[in-house]
């Protein structure tokens, strides 16, 4: 039995022609090695499966003008390839450099593919610095990375970088039916066109889906067999909940969620799929647009045809609550009701596109006499008054708000001969009468109060800092009660500045404790700091406590003096 090679080794590319979808980089290769310009360093960066090694390879057969057709194994004496990530210390890097010395055996030039050389520490970096900007004449380096921007700029600067692109899924799906004829696979097109979309750009990636297929279906690989293989969600779920959607039925719409979900696939990727979904429809309407959908023939034969009964603003709108919901998703806790809510919001559309700007909400205010009434649109809320009064006059009269006027101007027919525009801004006045009722109801509230009152509500608001932390405060206040002076003026004495300072940073707040809770907005408050002579001296060091201790009881020293203690600081 013939041992099996994987599709992405039996046809790899052997020459620059067969490499799919890097034609720029394969053409300035080819022209350096014509006209015998080759830099001592090269740097192949791109994503993962797009040719990077491949294209080093078949560069240093070129160089070396090796017969393709005998097929010269790759890893041939002056072909050598390092893996980066296994060999990434310095002491790998010196082993390398002390193999550069070496002249070639049998081609003329020693070619040294470091693959992942992103990997290298660096210290390995550094070390690899001298010999790559000046390799003997017969060392040719190439670099291949993923993640260019891990190397150190000194190592960017003595190469020439190329930058490989994502294969493009026409080149892909070509490859793969190229690669289907000669396995001797029956591939549908749109078959085809599923994996090179799932490959990502990547080709080795295509082929190895490629392989896993055909060992599922054998040779004849179909649509139906590749989106069931790949556990990919069908087009045709896409195609149902849009007709849904347009007959704006919310229970079938729900009930093909229910059995996307019951077959496996997950919320978010529907989600997902159906705003791709509609991204392509919008694209469809134009055919300047057409070529940016990615499809196979069929499915874009279906997506021209609903196209043309899907209005574009309904498409726009469903574009932006597929994309909230795909935003809100990963932090909702019921993630399924809000896909769900999203579907009856989608059927629920009319087609009509509103911009941000026509959001904005006005009243409308129309008369043509004194008596008629005045008419409010009910669905617009917005707090400011727009009134056009049309005169014969071309141009309007400015008023002293002009900078306020909307630019959502309703007319307002009352003298024929005369046209004025007057703007009225009701945050304005809704701000400015409430202030004004504020003002009022602060100078009506004078309630008078008792000393009861007062020590209460003292006790209350002392208690309430306490359990907000602030003790020093708390303690003040409960140590003694502020007294009634000349109507509303309270008295409060303090024991010294340090009390008055930790006082007056909450005095505001206890003034408007006080205000609200006596019901008097006249309460004032008269500080006093208690006369020096008249506080009480308290010791507060060791030495102080010691010698009023000694005061009382003399026998303290002779104890003191006779044991040879010390005070303990």
């Amino acid at each position: 039995m013939e041992n099996f090679i994987v599709s992405a080794r039996k046809y790899r590319p052997a020459t620059f022609d067969s490499v799919v979808g890097q034609q720029s980089i394969t053409n300035t290769l080819k022209n350096a090695i014509k006209d015998n310009q080759i830099a001592q360093s090269y740097l192949f960066c791109g994503p993962r499966g797009v040719g990077k090694t491949t294209c080093a390879r078949i560069f240093a057969k070129e160089i070396n003008q090796f017969n393709i057709d005998k097929k010269i194994d790759d890893f041939s004496f002056d072909i050598f390839e390092l893996d980066a990530a296994s060999n990434n210390s310095v002491d790998d890097i010196r082993n390398l450099t002390d193999q550069v010395r070496v002249p070639p055996q049998t081609g003329k030039y020693k070619v040294y593919i470091i693959d992942e050389v992103h990997m290298l520490s660096q210290s390995a970096f550094n070390a690899f610095l001298k010999t790559l900007e000046e390799p003997p004449a017969h060392a040719i380096f190439i670099l291949a990375t993923t993640e260019k921007h891990k190397i150190i700029p000194t190592i960017l600067s003595r190469c020439q970088i190329f930058d490989f692109k994502r294969i493009q899924v026409e080149d892909i799906v070509q490859h793969l039916a190229f690669v289907a004829k000669k396995e001797g696979v029956n591939a549908e097109h749109d078959a085809l066109h599923i994996i090179a979309q799932k490959a990502d750009g990547a080709l080795r990636d295509a082929l190895s889906i490629f392989d896993q297929i055909v060992s599922f279906c054998g040779s004849e690989m179909t649509y139906d067999s590749v989106i069931q293989n790949l556990n990919i969600l069908d087009y045709d779920y896409f195609f149902k909940v849009t007709e849904s959607i347009l007959a704006n039925s919310i229970p079938e719409s729900l009930n093909l969620f229910n059995e996307i979900l019951n077959n496996g696939f997950d919320g978010h990727n529907f989600i997902n799929g159906l705003g791709e979904h509609f991204r392509n429809l919008l694209v469809c309407q134009d055919s300047a647009t057409l070529s940016l959908l990615e499809v196979g023939k069929n499915i874009k034969d279906k997506y021209q045809a609903q196209s043309t009964t899907c209005p574009q603003p309904l498409l726009l709108q469903s574009l932006e609550l597929c994309n909230k919901a795909d935003l809100q998703y990963k932090n909702s806790k019921n993630q399924r009701l809000l896909v769900e809510i999203t579907l009856m919001q989608l059927c629920g559309l009319d087609g009509t596109y509103v911009t941000p700007s026509a959001e904005k909400k006005t009243f409308v205010v129309k008369s043509q006499s004194a008596n008629e009434a005045i008419e409010t649109n009910p669905e617009n809320t917005n707090t400011s008054l727009s009134i056009e009064i049309k005169k014969e006059e071309p141009k309007p009269i400015p008023t002293s708000n002009e900078d306020k006027v909307l630019k959502s101007v309703v007319g307002l027919k009352e003298r024929p001969a005369r046209k004025r525009t007057i703007s009225i801004d009701l945050n304005n006045l809704n701000k400015e009468e409430v202030q004004t009722e504020k003002e009022a109801q602060k100078e009506r509230i004078e309630t008078p109060f008792t000393q009861e009152d007062l020590e209460a509500s003292w006790k209350n608001y002392a208690t309430k800092i306490g359990l907000e932390g602030k003790h020093n405060l708390s303690s003040i206040l409960k140590e003694k009660n502020p007294t009634i002076s000349n109507g509303c003026v309270l008295e409060f004495i303090l024991n010294n500045k340090v009390q008055e300072e930790v006082f007056n940073e909450e005095k505001s707040n206890i003034l408007g404790f006080l205000k609200k809770s006596l019901f008097n907005n006249s309460i004032q408050f008269n500080i006093k700091i208690k006369e020096l002579e008249k506080q009480e001296i308290k010791a507060y060091t060791p030495e102080e406590k010691f010698k009023e201790m000694a005061e009382k009881n003399p026998a303290l020293l002779k104890m003191k003096d006779q044991f040879g203690l010390e005070l303990d600081y």
